[in-house]
């Protein structure tokens, strides 16, 4: 199983160094401006799997991608490892079970849009499915819970690894990041709580991913499960 899982110019909304664009490639989407998608499979029900292909994807609807990264936990098969909801449609339940690695890393939870255009990231155990969620996916460990850095984290660890997340500021804009370089999961989660979110989710490790045009970041490999994008 890997672990996995998407945003608009920051220094719109952020100074630069409060982001912190010298180690992290970061995007604040603000929902009332941008639209915030989740992706799996193309129309040959395919997983997108890398991208470069979700960038075509969009490329094919003359819209233009803004940002993008891989945005959740997957099998072998690229199949939610959790809970995953694309276009109001449950394609994967939620997943409760105990096991080994990051996902497992209790809590995990869930990051989802409602028909609101309001984001939110909750605990697995705090989530409530309701018919409102447009887009979900789960993934774990949470970093931040409730204003405070997971428990579980050592902030003199020494298990690093190039890392991504998403969050939910204060005033309900989404901040997506990805580190630049090899980081801990403390130090991750510091630098979400030092941008205002009360909570935020780990989305993957190493085979992270991040699409930022504006900040001149193009990785467009890859071979992943669920994305996240932004987009007009």
């Amino acid at each position: 199983m890997l672990v996995f899982t998407s945003i608009l110019t920051s220094s719109f909304y952020c100074p630069p160094d409060a982001l912190d664009q010298a180690n992290y490639v970061s995007f604040i989407a603000d929902l009332k401006k941008h639209n915030v998608t989740m992706h799996w499979k193309d129309k040959s029900n395919k997983p997108f799997g890398s991208l470069q292909r979700l960038r075509s994807h969009f490329a094919e609807q003359k819209k233009e991608l803004l940002f993008a990264m891989n945005g959740g936990m997957y099998h072998d098969n690229r199949n939610p490892v959790g809970l995953y909801i694309e276009n109001s449609k449950t394609i994967s339940a939620l997943n409760t079970a105990k096991g080994e690695g990051n996902f497992f890393l209790q809590p995990n939870g869930v990051f989802y849009i409602n028909d609101n255009k309001r984001a939110f990231v909750r605990s697995t155990p705090e989530f409530k499915t309701d018919s409102s969620i447009v887009f979900a996916t789960q993934s774990g460990p949470m970093l931040v819970i409730n204003g405070k850095i997971h428990p579980q984290f050592q902030e003199h660890s020494k298990n690093l690894n190039i890392r991504n997340g998403i969050g939910v500021m204060p005033d309900g804009r989404i901040l997506m990041a990805m580190s630049k370089k090899e980081v801990n999961l403390y130090t991750f989660a510091s630098y979400f709580l030092k941008n205002g979110c009360q909570n935020a989710l780990y989305l993957d490790g190493h085979v992270s991913r991040a699409y930022c045009p504006e900040q001149k970041w193009e990785q467009l490999d890859g071979e992943f499960g669920v994305m996240i994008a932004v987009h007009n």
